[in-house]
């Protein structure tokens, strides 16, 4: 976002109300993405498509947003951030529909092409106004903002569950769905922060290169985003398909998954206060290696949902850190910002495709050793989110402490 946002004055109850505000949005966010995740199964069946084919479909969202996401910042520039939320957000709720629609796997690839460029263009702006939020209440808030972010995939997920459960049409499903999360979001967006850009501000770049501390921060972030991602699309698949469980416990491992990254996520901002950035996410880490561990090795359906459950937890705080670290590493917050998101986004976009390409060549068991294995990389480069303890300077509203130099391994 490339407002002037320190020119901007808000009175305290208006950042109040936009904390408020921006949290309902992050909740409607993840609701679109619990409401899809738990329906991949029935969507792959009404395409035909095999474990390969649906990693091919799955793909497309990554492309979509590597493509889009750059547009955010030129948006908001243009229009303000609320507009720009507003439409973005809109865009994406209502995209919802158009998976469940196609026919086929081309039809699909286009209908996640549009789900994956919202999805990317709407995480920005809503990243990029919590971020300005903290700043100005001076105390950390986006780790309780990701942890909204996952109530709303959680009740996404939870009524997926229930309709995958009932047997419910998909198609009806997200359309209901659809409207739903669209009126909450417009609702919310009235109170979000309105930053707007000086008359004579250069409008920003489409696409800039990261710098050095949001590459090493977003490699931390990545291992995190591609457990989520793999595990959000392809537990409820892994259930049915590897442990042959019905439909409905299926599409409950989504939601035993989705409730852990939820807790972890709502009580992370005092964690971290307490035993700070690098010790959280080591033992998060130690704690999603076991989670995997347990995914590849059960026998069942509930030890498998206890480890997909502790994979939630121990992933839970990673990217909330991330996002802290880079707006206070190097000399271009924002830039490390837009930066880190990139990488963790698109990582949780590409995971699903990854995870069906590797388990057409061998097995979903394989695919989730890898997942493992990345879980693992969390214990080993902790270090870099160093900087994403919150350390204020000084108490007066809005005014961030100085950046620390750049993250160490």
């Amino acid at each position: 976002m490339t407002t002037d946002s320190t020119a901007t004055v808000f009175s305290t109850e208006q950042v109040r109300r936009a904390r408020y505000a921006i949290a309902t949005v992050f909740a409607v966010h993840g609701a679109v993405t619990g409401s899809f995740a738990t329906r991949v199964p029935w969507i792959q069946d009404h395409a035909g498509l095999s474990a390969g084919q649906l990693g091919i479909a799955l793909a497309f969202p990554a492309i979509g947003a590597s493509l889009a996401m750059p547009l955010a910042g030129a948006i908001s520039h243009r229009f303000g951030s609320r507009t720009a939320l507003r439409g973005l957000l809109m865009l994406w709720t209502l995209a919802l529909v158009l998976p469940a629609l196609a026919p086929n796997l081309l039809t699909l690839c286009a209908a996640l092409l549009v789900y994956g460029a919202s999805a990317g263009m709407s995480d920005v702006a809503m990243n990029a106004l919590g971020v300005e939020v903290e700043n100005r209440l001076n105390k950390s808030i986006m780790s309780g903002l990701h942890g909204m972010w996952s109530m709303g995939a959680l009740i996404g997920s939870a009524a997926g569950t229930v309709a995958a459960h009932v047997g419910a049409d998909a198609r009806l499903h997200h359309v209901i769905a659809a409207l739903v999360l669209t009126a909450l979001g417009l609702i919310a967006c009235r109170r979000v922060l309105d930053l707007r850009s000086e008359p004579d501000a250069e409008a920003p770049p489409r696409f800039t290169l990261p710098p050095r501390s949001a590459l090493i921060i977003g490699a931390v972030g990545f291992c995190a985003v591609f457990a989520e991602g793999a595990s959000l699309d392809w537990s409820a698949v892994y259930l049915r398909d590897v442990l042959d469980s019905s439909a409905g416990l299926a599409a409950a491992s989504t939601t035993a998954f989705a409730l852990t990254m939820a807790v972890a996520r709502i009580a992370g901002d005092r964690v971290v206060d307490r035993f700070g950035a690098v010790r959280t996410v080591r033992t998060g880490g130690v704690l999603a290696t076991v989670g995997g561990v347990l995914v590849v090795a059960a026998p069942n359906a509930l030890l498998a949902m206890c480890g997909f459950g502790l994979m939630g937890l121990g992933i839970a705080v990673v990217v909330p850190l991330a996002f802290a670290a880079a707006g206070r590493s190097g000399s271009n917050p924002s830039r490390a910002i837009a930066g880190v998101a990139t990488i963790t986004y698109t990582s949780g976009l590409i995971a699903p495709s990854a995870i069906g390409s590797l388990a057409e060549a061998t097995s979903l068991v394989v695919s989730f050793g890898l997942v493992s294995v990345l879980a693992f990389g969390l214990v080993l480069g902790a270090g870099v989110l160093r900087a994403g303890d919150r350390k204020v300077s000084s108490p007066a509203a809005g005014v961030p402490g100085p950046a620390p130099a750049e993250p160490r391994l």
